[in-house]
C-alpha cells in the first residue's frame, strides 16, 4: 500500500495562496486515483478533489474555481494549489489513494491555516 508525505500547509489569510505537495513512497500509477483530503477542527474528514491516472478532476463545490489539483507521474508527486482561501477552509489536509482502500494508513497531514 502506498504510503503519502504531505507538506506546504502553514498560516494564511483570507484571500491568500497556498501550494500543498505530497510525495508518494512509490509509483502513483499502480492506484487508479489520488485525492486531497481535509479535517477541520472536530469535524469529520471530507474529500476535496481528486485526479485519475489519467487527469480528470473532481472536486467538492465548496472549492470549485478556487482550487486545483495535479500530479506528476515521473515525480510521483501530487500537488493542491489553493487560492481565494476562506477561513473555513482551516483543516489538516492528507493525500491519499481514492477510492480509499481498507484499513488506511494516513500520513500526518500538513495544517493550513486561515485567519486574519
Amino acid at each position: 500500500q502506498l504510503q503519502f508525505v504531505e507538506s506546504g500547509g502553514r498560516w494564511v489569510q483570507p484571500g491568500g495562496s497556498l501550494r500543498l505537495y505530497c510525495a508518494a513512497s512509490d509509483n502513483i500509477n499502480i492506484i487508479v486515483a489520488v485525492a486531497w483530503y481535509r479535517q477541520p477542527p472536530g469535524k469529520q474528514r471530507e474529500l476535496v478533489a481528486v485526479i485519475s491516472r489519467g487527469g480528470s478532476t473532481s472536486y467538492v463545490d465548496s472549492v470549485k474555481g478556487r482550487f486545483t489539483i495535479s500530479r506528476d507521474n515521473f515525480k510521483d508527486a501530487v500537488f493542491l494549489q489553493m487560492n481565494l482561501l476562506k477561513p473555513e477552509d482551516t483543516a489538516a489536509f492528507y493525500c491519499y489513494a481514492y477510492p480509499i482502500p481498507d484499513a488506511p494508513s494516513w500520513g500526518q497531514g500538513t495544517q493550513v491555516t486561515v485567519s486574519s
